[in-house]
């Protein structure tokens, strides 16, 4: 069942997420006929990229880049439904006219949808101008992390929400959930017999979710500059990773099952030790765009964390994420028992599942060794950040993250930004600082060449 007539407004349309993410899942839901029968996507921020024909061109131009093998018909029709229009947190008027004639063309059941892809900072500023122009009345308005730059600033953002909208109109989107293979966690402990019982403390010795990236910060160096590393990908991507693999079964596979289960997670996870966590930077970060000479920022971040339930109590959890390092992955490993069996998750665009066995040796001993078991995860899945669009649309809130996660999260995490480590520079292309390749001790890091 398609989605109703929609309004989608796009803040930050000319910027990098839009043009590397949004746009290509926008087109992806056009050709897989998943948008609604009739829609506008009006796209805004401060700057005009001239002409609607100039930004549709760029668009284009975009999509033909980053989306293999499109369709010329698909792309033509979602281009004539675009256009832009200025706007900045103390001017609204224009836009907010835009959009009322926008929704008068589609009728009366015609929805809005915000997308709020702009700065921490701008924030607060730009969602008084969307309730000054009424923009949110019966919105879906999307926000984009990091929410905040730390716990203070996290809840001066949900108590400006508050006062706009109601908390069934927000989404807060953190593109890691909509990967289908992070969603597949949740089947394979809880529908499959045969791994759900192991996945215990009883069985489990440790627990590694790594998402590290070749790629440098590569032009975003002011954004880099002001959040960091941490802030990015810790609070947000890793521990949302985390609260998947350790949470209780939901009662429902809906929003208020899952966003509970997830904040009981939270709430036991420890506030993290500032000593069991190792910052680095790459050489060469202080060369890059927009980077100051002298930075002390992050672009690596590794750490030990425990969540304090019964089913995970005294499991080490090992988070290592950071960028211009020797592979791009995103794997979790399960360690098992004192013959280190393992449980390989890969949650990139080709999900795996592979498991290490502790086996006989063939001949006349008895020594042992390990077999590799791998599976392909069959059919091709949506990509994450068309299914939270789609969803979005559809009013669904299972795969965002609720206030009261984001509010946990951040009081874990305040104790590493009160006391932040001071960053370990590490070769381009390594595995970072050999501070952080010691900290998980005898078991090491799983590498992708193992």
């Amino acid at each position: 069942m398609s989605p109703p007539p929609h309004v989608i407004v796009l803040f930050g349309a000319t910027g990098d997420l839009a043009e590397r993410e949004l746009f290509p899942a926008l087109y992806r839901l056009a050709a897989a006929d998943r948008m609604p029968a009739d829609y506008a996507l009006i796209g805004s921020g401060r700057h005009s990229p001239g002409s609607d024909d100039d930004f549709r061109r760029t668009v284009g131009d975009g999509l033909r880049e980053t989306v293999d093998d499109i369709d010329d018909d698909v792309l033509s029709d979602l281009l004539g439904r675009i256009s832009f229009q200025t706007s900045d947190a103390d001017d609204g008027s224009d836009l907010s006219a835009t959009v009322r004639e926008a929704r008068q063309g589609l009728g009366e059941d015609a929805k809005t949808l915000i997308y709020l892809s702009v700065p921490p900072a701008a924030m607060e500023s730009m969602i008084g101008m969307l309730d000054r122009e009424k923009l949110t009345d019966g919105a879906r308005v999307v926000i984009e992390k990091p929410f905040g730059t730390d716990l203070k600033t996290s809840r001066a953002l949900t108590e400006a929400l508050d006062g706009v909208v109601a908390d069934d109109q927000i989404f807060r989107i953190d593109h890691f959930l909509g990967k289908e293979a992070v969603q597949n966690i949740l089947a394979l402990r809880f529908a499959d017999g045969l791994i759900g019982p192991a996945w215990h403390r009883d069985h489990v010795t440790s627990v590694q979710i790594d998402i590290p990236e070749e790629l440098t910060v590569e032009g975003r160096g002011s954004f880099y500059e002001s959040t960091g590393c941490f802030r990015d990908m810790i609070s947000t991507h890793l521990c949302q990773v985390l609260g998947v693999i350790a949470m209780e079964r939901p009662e429902r596979l809906d929003a208020e099952s899952m966003h509970a289960r997830k904040a009981e997670v939270f709430d036991a996870l420890r506030p993290l030790d500032p000593q069991r966590v190792v910052f680095g930077q790459y050489e060469g970060y202080r060369d890059e765009e927009d980077v100051d000479d002298d930075s002390d920022v992050e672009t690596f971040v590794a750490l030990e964390a425990y969540v304090d339930t019964d089913r995970w109590r005294d499991v080490p959890f090992y988070l290592r994420t950071g960028k211009s390092m020797g592979a791009t992955r995103h794997t979790v490993t399960l360690t098992f028992g004192d013959q280190r069996g393992q449980l390989i998750l890969e949650l990139g665009d080709n999900p795996e599942i592979g498991m290490e066995l502790t086996v006989k040796q063939p001949g006349p001993g008895h020594e042992l060794t390990t077999v590799r078991l791998n599976a392909d995860v069959a059919g091709t899945p949506m990509e994450a950040y068309e299914r939270l669009l789609y969803d979005v649309m559809r009013g669904d809130q299972t795969l965002f993250t609720s206030a009261q996660e984001i509010d946990r999260l951040w009081q874990v995490c305040q104790t590493v930004l009160d006391e932040p480590p001071t960053p370990i520079p590490y070769a381009k292309g390594s595995w970072g600082p050999d501070e952080a390749v010691e900290l998980p001790g005898g078991d090491g890091w799983r590498l992708p060449d193992d």
